[in-house]
């Protein structure tokens, strides 16, 4: 429809092993949101995907693994002043295959095991510390909405429910 949006999705995935989660550094594309900033694997929708379709192949391409075991951990809603809303759907998965194509080998990144302890450490979104605290808590699927005035997180809720 003229005047409509297109709709931003994308997944996320964090891989799980050993008490770490495989992180990516966001150190190789030029004009990257994420730039310097470390998140886990994924990317956009193609035509007609379903989230799962996503994360199996952006999780691929981006690692060479494919994922026996996955969960939904929750529904993101990213806004910012800066750039279109996004959708995004994340994923933990502790069961995997593959042969892992190493840490610099990437096109998006640099990958690395981080210790899940870690994380809070790296330079992160501030609104991903929510997440990790949520899945580390082992909350059921979750909604979370997060508002960015530059890099800046100026608004979140919980389910619907502002905190």
């Amino acid at each position: 429809m003229k005047g409509q949006k297109k709709m931003n999705l994308t997944t996320l995935c964090y891989l799980e092993r050993d008490g770490k989660y495989l992180m990516m550094h966001r150190v190789k594309k030029e004009h990257d949101i994420n730039r310097d900033k470390w998140v886990g694997v994924g990317g956009h929708f193609e035509p007609d995907e379903t989230p799962e379709e996503c994360l199996l192949r952006e999780v691929c391409e981006e690692t060479g693994l494919m994922l026996d075991r996955f969960a939904l951990r929750g529904i993101i809603t990213f806004m910012s002043d800066k750039w279109q809303t996004e959708y995004m759907f994340l994923y933990t998965a502790d069961r995997f295959h593959g042969d892992f194509i190493g840490r610099d080998a990437c096109r998006e990144g640099t990958l690395e095991w981080v210790d899940k302890d870690a994380v809070y450490d790296l330079p992160i979104w501030e609104g991903d510390k929510i997440f990790f605290r949520l899945m580390r808590e082992q909350r059921p699927v979750f909604s979370l909405k997060l508002r960015y005035v530059g890099d800046t997180l100026v608004e979140k809720a919980l389910d619907g429910r502002a905190f």
